[in-house]
């Protein structure tokens, strides 16, 4: 399996995945011309992905979808929600409505609910020949019924999206903080990473840190919570990144 973020943030967000037999995006957040110009930096043509997950119908997740749909006729993997939200997909011919898990030849994704202020919003296990990929983003908490499934895999890309303090003394309305630290809202560094100290296991080769918030986060914060909180709790992992918004990542091969 082959990985990239592509774009992450408020601005919009794209990852790449690729598979012996699929090639995968998660998210459509960023416009055609970016998303086609990063896959374009992986030798990756956008006419070659034949698989798109959709996490939420928030606007920097499906800003080009209906351009991209149109021009290059992926599968679009959405749930009954999400597709009754985007009345302009309502014709496309190649839509498939999530189940809690669902197999493509080779290919295993597994479905479970996140938390955010939308009406429905999802995250996702894949996993394809011994491979295994964890995306967490836009939720306020982690639901420990979902511990068990998430352990132990190759590699997280998980939501760190802001510092607490840096947050509630910031420039954002209090209306606009409490939504980011509610339950629907966004994790936090510190909340990320002690969610992060209970999932990863021998297995685990890499973390990318992921939707860091432009004004109320940096990646020196960000990563230096993370390696406080797992020195905290013992957890001898270094290999962790941050995904940017308009950088995509090195390719992470597992």
């Amino acid at each position: 399996m082959r990985v990239s973020v592509l774009a992450s943030g408020s601005e919009g967000n794209c990852t790449y995945v690729e598979t012996n037999k699929h090639k995968i995006l998660i998210d459509l957040g960023m416009n055609v011309k970016y998303i086609t110009e990063k896959l374009g930096e992986l030798d990756v043509l956008p006419q070659d992905i034949n698989l798109v997950f959709i996490t939420h119908v928030h606007n920097d997740h499906i800003a080009a979808l209906d351009k991209f749909i149109k021009k290059y006729q992926p599968t679009i993997c959405l749930s009954q929600t999400m597709f009754k939200e985007i009345p302009s997909i309502k014709d496309y011919e190649h839509i498939i409505i999530y189940d809690d898990q669902m197999v493509f030849d080779s290919l295993t994704v597994e479905i479970f609910k996140t938390s955010h202020d939308t009406t429905d919003s999802r995250g996702f296990v894949i996993t394809s020949d011994n491979s295994s990929l964890v995306y967490v983003t836009d939720t306020g908490y982690l639901n420990r019924r979902h511990f068990d499934l998430l352990k132990n895999k190759n590699m997280y890309i998980f939501e760190s999206n802001h510092d607490v303090e840096k947050l509630m003394h910031g420039r954002y309305p209090a209306w606009l903080k409490k939504r980011v630290i509610s339950d629907k809202g966004h994790l936090s560094n510190h909340d990320s990473s002690v969610y992060l100290s209970k999932l990863v296991g021998d297995n685990t080769k890499k973390i990318i840190l992921a939707h860091l918030s432009k004004e109320n986060n940096t990646e020196e914060i960000a990563l230096n919570t993370i390696k406080e909180v797992f020195l905290e709790y013992q957890i001898p992992f270094t290999n962790i990144e941050c995904a940017r918004q308009r950088e995509k990542t090195e390719v992470v091969n597992i």
